[in-house]
């Protein structure tokens, strides 16, 4: 039986993953990598993933996770038995979204990060929970949590990441692809794109859900999670 590993994404950590971890059978012996945390690019993460999580993996990420994830099957396509990409995207970065993320870590630079974490936090939901107060005080202090360093240190390897197009049509295990109808930060147009480059690849968009869907929606990520597993253990 392959061991599933989670990967969070931009400046999150186990946190994110709470509900599925309460909600996934031992059996799949889970746990949540922090390569994101420890290094500078995507592809060192990838490979730092491969090195420390011996035989068959099925990868699980979300948002950047998503991106080592999909790094990870290609370095080592026969060891990544299946991957879940959640609310990602696999162009690299373009000029305006550059622009953005500069603009971005020189507010974290000039000590501006609560400022920030509040405006961002109002993209990171849907709409429907956009005034949940204990859902955006999650999110905000997963980020504070971060810290200024390692969230500029992850957004510089996100901007640097590669083209991962290039690559997923040669993808061979099970793939299923999830995104929040309502995702701001990665629209779902990204999720069908993988979707369509991935032979044989299962697509599910999330109503009224936005880019932090395993924390927004747990219950429906949840269920797409387990009925995708118990196929691919089949």
């Amino acid at each position: 039986m392959p061991q599933l590993i989670l990967i969070p994404g931009l400046a999150a950590d186990a946190e994110m993953w709470l509900d599925q971890l309460a909600a996934l059978p031992p059996r799949w012996r889970t746990a949540v990598t922090d390569v994101h945390a420890r290094h500078g690019d995507i592809a060192a993460m990838a490979q730092a993933l491969l090195q420390e999580h011996a035989g068959e993996l099925v990868l699980c990420g979300a948002s950047m996770g998503g991106m080592v994830a999909m790094e990870a099957a290609r370095q080592a396509p026969q060891r990544v038995r299946g991957l879940a990409l959640l609310g990602t995207g696999a162009r690299p970065e373009s000029a305006l979204h550059r622009r953005q993320r500069e603009g971005a870590i020189q507010m974290f630079e000039q000590g501006r990060v609560s400022e920030f974490v509040r405006a961002s936090a109002s993209l990171a939901f849907s709409r429907e929970q956009a005034g949940n107060k204990a859902l955006t005080r999650r999110y905000k202090d997963l980020v504070l949590r971060a810290g200024t360093a390692q969230w500029i240190r992850q957004n510089r390897a996100i901007m640097d990441r590669p083209d991962a197009r290039l690559h997923l049509a040669l993808v061979r295990c099970p793939t299923l692809v999830l995104c929040g109808e309502s995702d701001l930060l990665t629209p779902p147009a990204l999720s069908q794109e993988i979707a369509a480059l991935v032979p044989g690849a299962e697509l599910q968009l999330l109503p009224q859900c936005g880019h932090m869907l395993t924390m927004e929606q747990p219950e429906a990520v949840n269920a797409a999670l387990l009925a995708w597993l118990t196929r691919l253990g089949r």
